[in-house]
Formats: structure tokens, sequence, C-alpha cells
């Protein structure tokens, strides 16, 4: 990793260490799941940016996504690399986990997941939606798609996508959970028929030869949220000083990776060991500088590749942005009812918290914390009105009257 001293912002860091605004829990158990936007959190801890805030980073590699969910509600991880989704159902009490208060600290990026499908589907042809739709509404066995997490982002692409195609994604197919480090052995043992998860594993089967690459998801909506630094509520209100000094010192390390295209490499090198992902450098390198190959003859730069700050808008965490995921959840029947979707995303998003870091640090915060973007079917999200957008969809699972 290349010298970041240039990009400390050591006046600041070493004003939030003194005295009071000094943090209250030094040595943190963070968690992080083995894909390549965990990145910002690795070199958080590993490349000289917590330190000057009075902080040890002891990260801690996931099995499962089920598992960090179980950790964090618990406190047997002190905040981690998490599903925006994930973080919303631990809230509102449909994650698997009891209900609790959770913190969205700060986003960790944009874009940069991707849909696959088997080697098989692509050698019979089934690569377009047609072929898709027309394979999944053959009498016979579903075709079998997984997906990361229950009500992770993953799921939200996953069905977002088949919908948007004319493919119900609770009747037409079949979907089930697997880890993503799992995603090959589960293609290669023919269990699923495509996934959808975070690079490297997209890419990583591509290169393997298993499949080809179908839709990369900010395709189906650019700039979309994806990971966030999340810890319980008690966890931010304990330790104020501690979150907002963690904050920090993540978005520096958020800031560092896009400083440089070097920096970029450097920190995919990094991804690439045994200690984070253990995949091949050129698994991680291509899709993480926004290079895609997708196995079936294309090959493009991306308009929207994987971002860690883009000038802090990758790192603001909208309010807009949480409310989304619960509306699909809505959507989709994991609520029963609509939530006070405004309400829950005051709670849980950390306003004030991540606008001070910002501020410390130079980082420009966005006027409004709702923002406006289209989606591939042409739907427009703003966040103005989540019970109609719910309700919006022509597929969608079976509402109560209500």
């Amino acid at each position: 990793m290349s010298d970041n001293s240039n990009d400390l912002t050591v006046p600041h860091a070493l004003a939030w260490v003194a005295g009071s605004d000094g943090p209250e829990k030094h040595a943190l158990n963070i968690g992080f799941m083995p894909l390549s936007d965990a990145a910002s959190v690795v070199v958080a801890a590993t490349q000289g940016f917590a330190q000057p805030y009075g902080l040890t980073l002891n990260l801690h590699r996931q099995a499962s996504w089920a598992g960090v969910n179980d950790k964090l509600a618990s406190g047997e991880l002190d905040a981690a690399h998490a599903l925006y989704g994930m973080v919303y159902a631990l809230e509102l009490g449909i994650s698997g986990a009891p209900a609790t208060d959770m913190a969205v600290l700060m986003g960790l990026n944009q874009n940069g997941q991707s849909i696959n499908l088997s080697q098989p589907l692509k050698d019979a042809g089934t690569t377009t939606p047609a072929a898709l739709r027309k394979r999944a509404g053959q009498v016979g066995e579903k075709l079998n798609f997984a997906h990361t997490f229950p009500t992770g982002s993953h799921a939200m692409w996953l069905y977002y996508w088949l919908a948007s195609q004319g493919i119900h994604p609770l009747q037409d197919v079949n979907s089930v959970v697997v880890p993503p480090p799992q995603m090959l052995a589960h293609l290669q043992a023919a269990r699923i028929d495509g996934f959808c998860a975070g690079e490297p594993w997209c890419a990583n089967a591509v290169l393997l030869g298993q499949g080809c690459t179908v839709a990369t998801s900010q395709a189906i909506w650019p700039d979309h949220p994806e990971k966030v630094l999340a810890c319980t509520r008690a966890f931010a209100e304990q330790y104020p000083n501690t979150a907002r000094a963690l904050v920090m010192a993540v978005l520096e390390a958020s800031r560092f990776i896009e400083a440089s295209q070097e920096n970029r490499r450097s920190t995919a090198q990094l991804m690439s060991s045994g200690e984070y992902l253990d995949v091949p450098l050129a698994s991680i390198e291509p899709r993480f500088m926004g290079f895609y190959d997708d196995g079936l003859g294309k090959q493009w730069q991306d308009p929207h590749p994987l971002s860690f700050h883009n000038h802090g808008i990758a790192n603001f965490p909208y309010l807009s942005d949480g409310m989304w995921f619960m509306t699909q959840f809505r959507r989709w029947g994991l609520l029963r009812d609509d939530p006070d979707y405004l309400a829950v995303a005051r709670r849980v998003q950390q306003l004030d918290l991540y606008s001070e870091a910002a501020g410390a640090l130079g980082v420009a915060t966005p006027s409004s914390p709702m923002r406006c973007s289209q989606l591939l079917d042409g739907s427009v999200w703003d966040g103005h009105d989540p019970v109609a957008y719910a309700r919006s969809f022509a597929l969608h699972a079976r509402h109560d009257p209500s």
C-alpha cells in the first residue's frame, strides 16, 4: 500500500483524540464479509488510519451474513461492514434475531454487485430476459437462484431485476440463501442456476468458466446504496466519541482508496490476500477498477463502478436510501404492514454524527437527506411517498387488504 501521509488529516485527528472528545472505547471488534466492498474497513484497520483517532480496529472475517446479523445484535461485534437491508431488518425485527435498535453510521460503497447465470444456462443460450422468461414458464422444476441473506441487498437486487424482466421472484423461480464465497461451489454442484452477490465472486465465476454476468446492480439502480458501517444504537449512544472517530477513520480510508488509480490497485492487491478475500488478483482487480467482462463477449468500462467515496456521496447516510429497502420489504411481503418509513429511517441513519465527522475532514455533505433516482424499470424513487411507491409495482407479493 502506498504512503497515505498526504491523505491523513492529522491535525483534525489529534483534536478529536484529546481530552473529553477522546474515544470512550479504544479497541473495537469489527466484522466484515470477504467481499471487495469491505475494502475501506480493511484499509482503515490496517493502513494507519485508525491509530491517529485513538482506535485499534480488530478485524473479524465472517463466514455468513447470518453470522454478522447475530453478532451485531448480541454485541459480540462492536460494528461491522453490513448489508443495508439487514440493518433495517434487525431494526424491524424481521432478520431472524430479536428486534434491535440499530444505527447506520455511514455508507461504505455504492454499486459493484452482479447477477450471474450458470454455465449450463449459458451453454443453452438462456441468457436473455426473453429466454429466461420462457424457461421460467416451462412446466417442471423451477430455476434456483441464490442470494446472500433474506433481507439483504442481493435479494432485493435479484428480485427487482427478475420482476423488471417479467419473472416473478417468489412464484416463477426458487430462491435460496448461500454465503458469497460458496456461490462457485454451488454452481459447480448444479445446486443453483444463478446468483446475485458482491464481487469478487461474480467475476471469479466468469474467470473460471462457470457462467456469465447478465446484469450489474448499477444497471438496476445507478449509484445505488450498498454496504454500510453499522452498529447498535446502544453502542453509538454509549460511545459517541468512539463512533465518530470510527467514522472519521473509515471515511479517510474511503477517500484514500479513490485518491488515485494506484491507490485503487494497491487496495485490490491488499484485499486479494488470504486474510481478506483469498482469491487471485485477476478475480478482483478488473471490476475493482470498473472494467467488466461478462463472459458473453462484452467488455466495458462501467460509468458507475464500485465507489467507496465519490466526494462523500457514497458515504452519506441518506434517509431515502434506508427507506427504499423498507419499501421492498413491503413489496415482497417481508413486512405485513407499512412502517412509518421516515421515522424509522430517522432513528437508524446517524445523520448528525456523520455530518460532524465529515465536517471535521472537509468532506461535503448534501443539502438534503433525500435523493432522487430512476431505476431500470423507469420507476422514480425520491422517498416522498413510500407507501404508494411500495404498492406501485405490477409484480409484488400478495398484499393484505389493509
